[in-house]
């Protein structure tokens, strides 16, 4: 770590209970008049929609709610023609990381439509056109880094996830309010839970980590893991919906300067071309994840291990950071997560195509422990299979 680099972003973070009610003068304050919310239907269903519509009111001039998992590409052309329509200036993502996702596909193409170029940064300090506000109900992320996927369609009915990483993309405000993940299901808090601590597992060991991005995912480690059970059990505990909200804020800060690797690689091709929710994704691939890249990052993770309360003394790095994995998959077992491939519709007949997939991503070619290989990464797909 004596040779690295950073980017900042210009962001605004609003923490706490009842947050939410700063969103007015957030937007009087950037002079935001006609607003766009992409959403889902069951943020409708629990009146969280209802009450932006009721501190925004007629500067919210259009709502898209039917944001599907994994950012369609079909819906993002949806979506981007109605905030054409309306000439908004400030799209708001309010949901998991599939509704921030899909208010930044929106920013980043409504500036392509408007601009008549490519929205790409030519510096770190270039802002964009139409500017994103994040309002995360899950412990998904996206509303801290400059990164979103698409699932791209074929016309032979396959599908494909890329990932975009831009300086514009990272939301300009972020509101971060406990009170709504209150309603977040066992299941939704347990798999989102376990992505953001997959966060702080991939910023230790990546390639490109730094001193901020390591502290941050070692933080976030201790308070995930402390928090995520207490929010499994009680989920109307609004002190550790707080803690774990807070876990996911510094899981999401360690990952926006780094490179992702092989777990973060595997999750978006399961998602965009085998259908697996992301959240369950990431928790049957992280325990597998971590014991592929042992023999080369173990010295990364010991402070993971040490701030999950495993006393490091007489132990090596491996043996402490192995009993971090075997801690994390029970942990995932405890909360009822699916733990195998199998056991959400993926077939063992198509494990060699998405190592084939998966060779092609860049997060995995950026793996701590060089993949070369499509059998490198069907191996670590059929144990977890």
């Amino acid at each position: 770590m004596n040779e690295f680099r950073y980017t900042s972003y210009a962001q605004e973070i609003i923490f706490g209970p009842g947050s939410l009610e700063h969103l007015s003068g957030a937007i009087e304050r950037f002079h935001w008049r006609r607003l766009m919310l992409c959403s889902t239907v069951s943020l409708r269903r629990d009146g969280s929609i209802a009450r932006v519509e009721g501190i925004l009111g007629e500067r919210l001039v259009a709502s898209y709610e039917h944001v599907q998992p994994h950012v369609p590409d079909f819906q993002v052309a949806e979506a981007t023609n109605l905030a054409h329509e309306h000439e908004i200036d400030a799209v708001i993502g309010l949901g998991g990381g599939s509704a921030i996702g899909m208010a930044k596909a929106v920013s980043f193409a409504l500036e392509e439509r408007r601009s008549g170029r490519p929205a790409r940064a030519a510096f770190p300090t270039d802002q964009p056109l139409v500017p994103v506000i994040a309002i995360p109900t899950t412990y998904a992320g996206s509303e801290m880094t400059p990164t979103y996927g698409i699932t791209q369609h074929a016309a032979n009915g396959s599908a494909r996830k890329i990932t975009v990483t831009d300086v514009k993309i990272t939301p300009k405000v972020v509101i971060y309010d406990p009170l709504l993940t209150l309603n977040l299901s066992p299941t939704m808090t347990a798999s989102t839970g376990i992505n953001a601590l997959a966060h702080c597992i991939e910023a230790l060991y990546s390639i490109t980590r730094n001193p901020l991005s390591t502290a941050a995912a070692i933080s976030g480690v201790h308070t995930i893991t402390s928090a995520l059970p207490r929010c499994y059990a009680a989920g109307h505990d609004v002190e550790a919906r707080g803690e774990m909200l807070k876990g996911a804020y510094l899981a999401g800060t360690a990952l926006s300067n780094v490179t992702m690797a092989l777990h973060h690689g595997l999750c978006h091709v399961l998602g965009g071309s085998a259908g697996v929710p992301h959240g369950i994704a990431n928790s049957i691939i992280l325990p597998h994840a971590m014991r592929f890249n042992l023999e080369a990052t173990a010295p990364q993770l010991a402070p993971a291990a040490e701030a999950m309360g495993i006393v490091p003394s007489g132990k090596s790095a491996g043996a402490a950071v192995e009993e971090a994995v075997q801690r994390i998959y029970d942990l995932i077992g405890q909360m009822n997560l699916p733990q195998h491939l199998r056991e959400v519709g993926v077939q063992e007949a198509d494990l060699p195509h998405l190592a084939q997939i998966a060779l092609q991503s860049r997060a995995v070619q950026s793996n701590p422990r060089p993949i070369t290989q499509a059998a490198q990464i069907e191996a670590v797909l059929r144990a977890a299979w």
